[in-house]
């Protein structure tokens, strides 16, 4: 995967703004999902959501090889959770939904 790529594949995995992702974490919801170390603490999608915020307002140029790592991350969740799809009931209000938000993608949006 070239450089380039995994710039052009996080902007598209993350189809929430800055704003919403950092008025989204703020909320019990958002704190309430995915898998905590250790059995407490802060999640890592609700940890990763605070990076995903730091790598939007990253210029460009001062991407760092670690950022791109974490931005391929962000990649690969997105891609396998959206794969495995949501419940057929009440996807807005689904863990599912949840957790792909803590990772700056909302599968309701379009």
């Amino acid at each position: 995967m070239g450089e380039g790529d995994v710039r052009e594949e996080f902007r598209d995995a993350v189809n929430m703004t800055p704003k919403e992702l950092e008025q989204w974490l703020a909320t019990d919801e958002s704190q309430a999902v995915g898998q905590k170390p250790d059995g407490g603490g802060e999640s890592v999608g609700h940890h990763m959501g605070g990076r995903i915020v730091e790598l939007l307002h990253t210029k460009k140029a001062d991407l760092t090889d670690d950022d791109e790592a974490d931005m391929r991350k962000v990649v690969g969740y997105v891609a396998r959770h959206t794969k495995q799809g949501g419940p057929a009931d009440d996807v807005e209000h689904s863990k599912w939904r949840y957790s792909l938000m803590n990772w700056g993608h909302d599968p309701l949006k379009g």
